[in-house]
């Protein structure tokens, strides 16, 4: 069997801190699904499309990486792509007590798909996607900080 990992989120946008996890997961799995949610109550900074391309552009020297867009519980698309994990990255503790209680809910939801956490190195641990979308919109340089495949 597959060892599947779903590496879920909203990417807006993707940062070095993602790219970051999902390269380094890569020696642990048969393929990594970077999952683009859709949420249509949420509202983006970035388009779908724009930030589809964006996670295709990074990972395009991956072939076990696969990029695919869901709607719905995480547990739901990972059933369907036959994912066992959930891959998640750790900036610091605030992030392990949200990340913690929405792996149990999965594990109550669905016991055969385990939560692996991976903890974000050093140098990316004060990135984060809505610190990054303030610097851009106040005009920042924020380069250093997006995944390889953003061009702003």
């Amino acid at each position: 069997m597959k060892r599947i990992a779903f590496f879920p989120g909203s990417f807006d946008p993707i940062t070095k801190g993602h790219e970051d996890i999902v390269r380094r997961a890569i020696p642990m799995y048969d393929e990594i699904i970077v999952a683009l949610g859709v949420n249509s109550s949420k509202n983006y900074m970035f388009s779908f499309e724009q930030r589809l391309k964006w996670i295709e552009d990074t990972f395009t020297d991956c072939p076990n990486i696969k990029v695919i867009s869901y709607e719905g519980l995480t547990i739901d698309a990972c059933k369907k792509y036959n994912a066992k994990f959930i891959l998640r990255g750790l900036r610091n503790s605030n992030d392990y007590e949200y990340e913690k209680s929405i792996a149990m809910m999965n594990l109550a939801l669905a016991p055969v798909i385990e939560t692996v956490y991976l903890n974000t190195r050093p140098e990316w641990s004060a990135i984060s996607s809505t610190i990054i979308r303030d610097i851009i919109k106040n005009q920042g340089n924020s380069e250093a900080f997006l995944a390889s495949g953003v061009q702003l």
